[in-house]
């Protein structure tokens, strides 16, 4: 008998004939008939209830869905119930980030590709599709294209959600070529999109080629980077960890953005990490209605702490085409860096940085690198000691 599910995400449904090897950490449902066994876990189950057509969105938020449907056919949405379920009321921090607005069509300031990560904008000759090699020593590798939930600001929205710009096999093996021809590569960050939204199978079979790759590279690491703690914690596992505890020196750098995402579940996902000794890190993104307020962000980093996870950066929002409501002003970032530093533990303090405009790289956003603000722009020094113009919000 032949049983047809819709593949979510890059997901591969397992086939098993023996329920004696289904594991019980995983809390898969199971489908089954005298000949074949489906084994759908926990957290593709949840995937697969996600809202993302016009007419669930608008029947959720009241939101028209004419509105939702001219949004949704330039920038896709997806949001999976347990994210959704943190939604408390319109507008709330959550709603913000999950819920499509007629806004993103309206924003037309800024770029699609403003960090020029895509090939024709890097400054390197012959890198190949899925790779953005800006700095030195080290990579992005995006080796996805879906996530289980498209935060509306996102850096990448360009391409997120897009079916047709899903990386293929033959582009993943092009950049792993690329990877072994480049000697001076010792940190591999693999990206999307989200790779979690890869089956265990296909993702380590990634990290494990790039990890024999890298084996002989001094100091060498993999970083993976990911919402998935905060988004759909049920993503992680023991098997999972158990996988990535197999290729060590392995970091997860993770994203949250507001207190109400630390919930049970995300804590237990964290602390499942950091238990198998897999170091976590966070990044924030400085949002708009969200999370620019000094004690919301204080409350954030701390409660990050408290589960084991390093606050890494606050990123000042990226002038992404469609995302433009989403920025605040440079200032507000540097108000609320003050009032953490010195004002709770220096383990909760993460770095504020601009992401400079046209591939300039990280750049901290403090006096000894901001060299001008002015009401149309900020004007900095990246690491290189170029200067570069990060356009203020009017």
């Amino acid at each position: 008998m032949l049983i047809s599910l819709s593949d979510l995400g890059t997901s591969i449904i397992n086939l098993m004939g023996n329920s004696d090897e289904i594991s019980e950490t995983q809390e898969a449902k199971v489908y089954c008939d005298k000949s074949v066994m489906i084994l759908l876990p926990e957290w593709k189950g949840i995937l697969g209830r996600s809202l993302s057509g016009p007419r669930a969105i608008s029947d959720f938020t009241g939101l028209k869905e004419r509105e939702i449907t001219e949004v949704c056919k330039r920038y896709p949405a997806l949001i999976n119930p347990y994210y959704l379920s943190l939604v408390k009321e319109k507008n709330d921090p959550i709603y913000k980030q999950c819920i499509p607005s007629k806004e993103e069509l309206s924003d037309d300031f800024g770029q699609e590709d403003p960090l020029h990560e895509d090939p024709e904008h890097q400054k390197r000759l012959g890198v190949p599709s899925l790779v953005t090699h800006r700095y030195p020593d080290r990579i992005l590798f995006r080796v996805s294209n879906q996530c289980a939930m498209y935060c509306r600001f996102c850096t990448r929205k360009r391409k997120v959600g897009d079916v047709n710009k899903q990386p293929t096999w033959k582009e993943i093996l092009q950049a792993l070529d690329y990877i072994r021809a480049h000697e001076e590569i010792r940190d591999v960050l693999l990206s999307g999109g989200d790779p979690l939204m890869l089956n265990d199978v296909l993702l380590e079979k990634i990290i494990k080629e790039v990890h024999f790759i890298l084996r002989n590279r001094k100091n060498s690491i993999i970083r993976i980077g990911t919402r998935m703690p905060c988004v759909l914690p049920q993503r992680i596992t023991p098997e999972l960890c158990a996988i990535f505890k197999r290729y060590h020196p392995l970091y997860i750098n993770t994203h949250f953005n507001h207190p109400n995402e630390i919930t049970p579940e995300s804590r237990r996902a964290c602390e499942m990490l950091a238990d198998h000794g897999i170091p976590v890190g966070s990044q924030s993104v400085l949002l708009k209605g969200v999370n620019d307020d000094p004690q919301v962000m204080k409350e954030l980093m701390q409660g990050l702490v408290s589960m084991r996870v390093r606050p890494y950066y606050i990123y000042q929002a990226d002038p992404v085409k469609g995302t433009n409501h989403f920025r605040t002003r440079v200032e507000k970032g540097q108000e609320i860096y003050r009032a953490i530093r010195g004002h709770t533990s220096g383990l909760c303090v993460p770095t504020y940085v601009i992401d400079a405009p046209d591939g300039g790289g990280k750049v901290p956003a403090i006096p000894s690198y901001i060299q001008e603000i002015t009401d149309e722009k900020v004007v900095m020094r990246n690491f290189e000691g170029n200067l570069h113009e990060y356009p203020q919000i009017k």
